[in-house]
């Protein structure tokens, strides 16, 4: 959320941000109302002023025997109470609106963040790795042998519905051997803490990390209220929600692998074959609570450790910085990471490491108390997949494929699939 204090001294700069983002000036509304609640409160306050002081002179009227005054004044203060009510009343479901208003506007882009409308206009920092020639038409994940009898879409279609997929025997090893080599990774080398949080969280932990109220359909509600995490984003960056760190605490990081749920609104069509774009799917993810002048640095650490993951794994992959039209609603600048897929002979992303500011912080209400003293200030949150387990899954067996049918899998997760390295045509590990 914004700082309605920063909007009121520099509301051309403000309008100016989110234009790069494709929006139209919102500041002077936003300012109109912020106006109009504040004279209301300010009335408010004169009101209470001069009820205060009519109280004090209607006992010395009283005693004094002047009932005309007494009656007056008793009659002002009745006016003034119902005054105050109103102009409170007013005030409240104006602030509301502001908030609300506040809480609809997406976060301003960084200064040296790329312009553009859509993704055709981020820009490659860099790639790794060389795409593998195949000696064969490269097959998606799906339609690989080896796979076929551990992938399947029809009883899960038939248990779910479209875009779920059960996985068994090898294939569904290899998928959970890949998120514990991710975590145990993170852990080991990249210092971050293990959490294992719900994935069933109140509604204004949506709204603290910005799922809500403007992505609503976007993920999944239950009837007794809970809503379904679309990413642990949600759980991890809000176990500072409402709090007030000590600056020793920062940084603090965390990861946490789960089960996410997204409803894929407005995917239609897209993705459909395979197990690429699904309703309920499984990431690891990474979360980074830091001290104002760490986020930066930050960032780039965050995105060297998913980098990090898909280089022990030999999957080529390129990094791109999101230009403003592509960047999602929390963050002032976002890397993704895409990775190679032979089926379909392009990049896919895999990762987007993204520094959100005090954005989530303020919706939060996380704070910490300075060393030095001071006033206590707002954290700064960053968050970036390490990694998408599905997703890896495909680049592993899409990459690895042999002409026979078979997959060659990853060394680094030998250590986790009982010493083998091979996905046989039969759909074995070997």
């Amino acid at each position: 959320m914004h700082d309605i204090r920063a909007i009121r001294e520099t509301p051309d700069a403000f309008d100016a941000a989110l234009a790069r983002r494709g929006l139209a000036p919102v500041s002077p509304a936003i300012l109109a109302l912020d106006e109009s609640r504040r004279a209301k409160i300010s009335a408010a306050e004169e009101a209470q002023a001069a009820r205060n002081a009519a109280s004090k002179e209607v006992g010395a009227a009283k005693a004094r025997g002047d009932e005309a005054e007494f009656e007056r004044l008793r009659a002002l203060v009745a006016e003034k109470k119902d005054e105050i009510a109103r102009l409170d009343d007013e005030a409240k479901a104006e602030d509301a609106r502001l908030r609300e208003m506040l809480m609809g506007l997406p976060n301003l882009p960084l200064a040296d963040v790329p312009d553009g409308p859509d993704e055709t206009a981020n820009v490659e920092r860099h790639r790794w790795g060389t795409p593998p020639e195949l000696s064969f038409p490269a097959k998606e994940h799906y339609q690989l042998p080896g796979v076929a009898a551990g992938m399947d879409f029809e009883t899960a279609a038939k248990l779910s519905g479209a875009r779920f997929v059960v996985l068994k025997g090898a294939v569904a090893r290899i998928h959970r051997a890949l998120a514990q080599f991710m975590l145990d990774t993170h852990v080991t080398e990249n210092g971050l803490t293990e959490v294992n949080a719900p994935v069933l969280v109140r509604e204004e932990m949506m709204y603290g990390t910005g799922q809500l109220p403007k992505f609503g359909e976007d993920s999944y509600q239950t009837r007794e209220g809970w809503w379904l995490i679309p990413t642990s984003e949600v759980t991890l960056t809000n176990t500072v929600n409402d709090t007030l760190l000590d600056e020793a605490d920062l940084p603090r990081r965390m990861t946490a692998h789960s089960l996410c749920f997204r409803s894929e609104a407005g995917s239609a069509g897209r993705d459909t074959a395979g197990m690429l774009r699904q309703h309920q799917f499984e990431k690891v993810e990474m979360v980074s609570i830091v001290h104002p002048d760490q986020g930066l640095d930050e960032l780039e650490r965050m995105t060297r450790c998913a980098e990090g993951i898909l280089e022990k794994l030999g999957l080529p992959y390129r990094t791109v910085v999101l230009c403003t039209g592509d960047m999602g609603f929390g963050a002032r600048r976002t890397h993704d990471l895409e990775v190679w897929l032979p089926g379909q002979a392009t990049y896919r992303e895999i990762s987007s490491v993204s520094y959100c500011g005090d954005f989530q912080a303020r919706r939060m209400n996380a704070r910490f108390r300075p060393a030095s003293g001071g006033k206590p200030d707002y954290v700064h949150s960053l968050n970036g997949s390490g990694l998408a387990v599905g997703r890896c899954l495909i680049a592993v067996l899409e990459n690895g494929q042999r002409e026979d049918g078979s997959v060659a899998l990853p060394e680094a997760l030998a250590p986790w699939l009982g010493g083998k390295t091979l996905l046989t045509v039969e759909g074995e590990l070997a």
